[in-house]
């Protein structure tokens, strides 16, 4: 145990998980790679959790950090604050929610606990519904939406939360099904749950789910869950934590694969957009944003420099096209692990979009997850020198990978290469 490991197990909490055998201490990075104190050098694939979107010291961001750091680092809310304004027309104007209201927020947990907020009230209801497998972050509330009981601590909630099927096409009771009749039968069990409940508040999902695995549903199940809900009177909150800003290849936001019926009531968005700085934030039709009867203030969401971060960042990725990039980058490396996976008895799927790619393992023979195998080849990954991440539901057996953006072809090669090694030391 290095002399850091030890000082921080001493004063951190004992569930405050850390990565491998020997935890990695990351002390800078450039582009698509990061080193550690020890000076190995690694690809990066998992980005800070998918926060570190577009790449590492992304001089357009360290730069506009500078500036404004050495103008004023802090005010809060309560004073007009330019970059905020800023960033805020930007996203409303990408949100497509038509006369959309914006509120920043420091992370993502706190911008779903402030859409809970807002539906609650709005809708004068504690009834949400979530997706079996999801997860919406670290707070009560969305503790007590959160369907993955790996990172829901406690059943106590402020919230009464029913759960619905259809975050996980290819497990579970429908995953026999067509797509068609998959939908169709999700849609039936939502009808039927509704008719048993009180008037509920909101349907929040992720369109992608992040911690579950990289699970979705076939395009089109939240648009014919919108049509359910519209009779009640039921907000749609879309979860875009992890796969706003393009990440998914096919589309800037996740939930346009289900746009059919119009764009949600509200979407809740932070990681990627900071580039590594501390953004997260409400978008939300302005009924539905300005339903709050009390004051409120965020003292560091819409920091002015985190703020300036966020609108170079965005300038960067939209000018340059990472979602275009993370569309062909991310279809050549899902064929190439495809094409790895098919020769391993340990992968069962291969799925995701862009460069937002899940890998399940199963013990071979099984359909029974492997969590120790998944926890092995995260080890042989980086002795590789490769980053990437874990997840899943029921247990952590999904390989996560979500690399910055920026993407090469020659780096999804090499990382798939450094994958096809790894995941052969399981024999």
């Amino acid at each position: 145990m290095s002399s850091l490991h030890r000082r921080h197990v001493a004063v951190s909490p004992d569930w405050l998980a850390l990565y491998y055998r020997n935890p990695l201490e990351i002390t800078h990075g450039e582009g698509r790679h990061v080193w550690d104190a020890e000076g190995n050098r690694y690809l990066d694939f998992f980005g800070g959790i998918l926060t570190t979107m577009t790449a590492h010291a992304l001089p357009e961001v360290t730069k506009a950090v500078s500036e404004q750091a050495a103008r004023i680092i802090h005010s809060s809310t309560l004073y007009l604050n330019r970059p905020m304004v800023e960033l805020a027309e930007r996203v409303a104007a990408l949100s497509g929610i038509p006369e959309a209201r914006v509120f920043f927020t420091t992370s993502g947990t706190e911008a779903n606990d402030t859409a809970l907020l807002l539906a609650t009230t709005y809708r004068r209801s504690n009834q949400i519904l979530a997706m079996r497998n999801s997860y919406h972050g670290r707070s009560f509330s969305a503790v007590s939406i959160t369907g993955n009981n790996a990172w829901s601590p406690t059943s106590l909630s402020p919230l009464q939360t029913l759960y619905v099927h259809g975050g996980v096409r290819s497990r579970g009771p429908y995953a026999h099904l067509s797509d068609g009749e998959f939908i169709a039968a999700c849609v039936a069990d939502l009808e039927d749950l509704l008719g048993h409940t009180r008037d509920a508040a909101a349907l929040i999902a992720e369109p992608i789910q992040g911690v579950g695995g990289f699970t979705s549903p076939p395009d089109g199940l939240y648009a014919a869950f919108r049509e359910v809900l519209n009779r009640h009177g039921i907000l749609w909150i879309s979860d875009e934590v992890q796969t706003g800003w393009g990440r998914s290849g096919e589309h800037f936001w996740g939930w346009q694969a289900h746009g059919q019926n119009g764009p949600p009531d509200i979407v809740t968005f932070a990681k990627g957009i900071g580039n590594g700085m501390s953004i997260g934030g409400v978008i939300a039709r302005a009924e539905v944003m300005n339903c709050l009867d009390a004051n409120s203030i965020s003292t560091f969401g819409g920091s002015p420099v985190t703020m300036a971060a966020g609108l170079a960042n965005l300038s960067y990725l939209l000018e340059h096209d990472l979602q275009g990039n993370a569309r062909r980058v991310g279809g050549l490396l899902i064929e190439r692990l495809r094409a790895i996976g098919a020769a391993s008895e340990h992968v069962r799927e291969v799925r995701g979009r862009g460069l937002m790619i899940g890998i399940e393992l199963v013990k071979p023979g099984t359909d029974e997850a492997d969590p120790e195998a998944a926890a092995a080849v995260l080890e042989a990954a980086r002795e590789g020198g490769l980053l990437i991440g874990k997840g899943g539901g029921h247990n952590t057996s999904v390989l996560r990978l979500a690399p910055p953006l920026s993407l090469s072809i020659p780096e999804a090669e090499e990382g798939a290469a450094i994958l096809a090694d790894a995941l052969r030391t399981l024999g």
